[in-house]
């Protein structure tokens, strides 16, 4: 793959991440009976990051979960990849609570549904809200995002490759092209 540009750095990234926060405490009227859950990997970082932005506003601690949809995935050809083990991690009850679902990219919508259906499987909540970093189009299914980063129209040969420094040692986001 060769990389074509950098979309945001650190800093960028990190301004994103508290105008979500000040979006999410001002469409929810505040965080009262709001959870973050997060889509593994990734997801799961943007969560953590947009729990600490909004107890820095607001001085209330978020619970965080985080979701492991591979078992819900409708692309999965072969039962052993199914058989990897579920690594979802929700130690709180989402019944009745705005579950804001946390992810990188939104490009078909696919993870987004699969991660709704693994909500459901938990409990029963209020409403489900989704915050994407990245929105690059392409959509398969009627999903939209509540809450989005940036939004970069890419063709379907580019690839958005989101870094965090917990998982990957550095921040930013890059758009990538298939060779």
């Amino acid at each position: 793959m060769k990389i074509k540009t950098e979309i945001m750095d650190e800093k960028a990234l990190n301004r994103v991440i508290t105008r979500m926060s000040h979006e999410i405490i001002e469409r929810n009227k505040g965080v009262e009976d709001v959870v973050l859950l997060g889509i593994k990997t990734r997801g799961v970082t943007l969560a953590r990051r947009l729990c600490e932005k909004i107890k820095g506003i607001e001085q209330s601690e978020l619970s965080v979960g985080s979701l492991d949809i591979t078992s819900y995935r409708d692309d999965i050809k072969d039962m052993k990849d199914m058989l990897r083990g579920d690594s979802t991690d929700v130690s709180f009850d989402v019944t009745g609570k705005k579950v804001i679902l946390v992810d990188d990219v939104l490009y078909t919508g696919r993870t987004v549904r699969a991660a709704m259906d693994a909500i459901i499987d938990i409990g029963r909540p209020l409403n489900i809200q989704l915050a994407v970093l990245i929105d690059r189009g392409h959509r398969e299914l009627p999903i939209r995002a509540d809450y989005v980063g940036k939004n970069v129209p890419t063709s379907r040969s580019e690839m958005i490759i989101v870094n965090v420094r917990e998982v990957d040692g550095k921040d930013g986001v890059l758009l990538g092209e298939y060779e």
